[in-house]
């Protein structure tokens, strides 16, 4: 598997990975009504540096990476991921994330914070709690999860 920053060529099946997951709104606080082009130009933020995972040209999944906060709370990186479906499980997230710690001491950051991680994706907090992330709050019902009602989300955080 090979993770590279993203092209305009890539914006397509990129956008394939994203949209829907948006649309499911279980795991991004985003509305859950944004049409493909609002998720291009959500992932695709000039704020954002996109990456993506490909391998034998399929893209199997992508992430941004971005300062979580600006001016004095810029050294903090932030990150969103997904997976294509046919490639979950199989070690493309944790590839991303680990990729995405070595850019973000790369480009000077001196930790990564998640801010909204939904309690009730437990492999996804299973997966950064196994990459050094701590759960560093819990904000009560504060997403309202399509299936479950009001849960939980948690802020992770790891220095780099």
């Amino acid at each position: 598997m090979q993770i590279r920053l993203a092209q305009e060529a890539d914006q397509n099946a990129v956008v394939g990975i994203v949209a829907p997951v948006l649309q499911a709104g279980e795991t991004y606080a985003m509305p859950s009504d944004f049409t493909d082009e609002q998720a291009r130009d959500y992932w695709f933020s000039p704020a954002h540096q996109v990456f993506v995972a490909q391998e034998n040209g399929a893209v199997l999944g992508t992430y941004y990476l971005k300062p979580n906060q600006l001016g004095p709370g810029a050294h903090v990186a932030n990150c969103g991921y997904m997976t294509a479906p046919a490639a979950q499980g199989k070690g493309v997230a944790r590839a991303m994330c680990q990729h995405s710690l070595e850019s973000a001491r790369v480009h000077g950051f001196r930790a990564m914070q998640f801010n909204h991680v939904v309690s009730t994706n437990e492999r996804a907090v299973r997966l950064w709690q196994s990459l050094g992330f701590a759960i560093v709050g819990t904000l009560p019902s504060a997403f309202n999860h399509p299936v479950h009602g009001f849960v939980d989300s948690y802020v992770m955080f790891r220095e780099l």
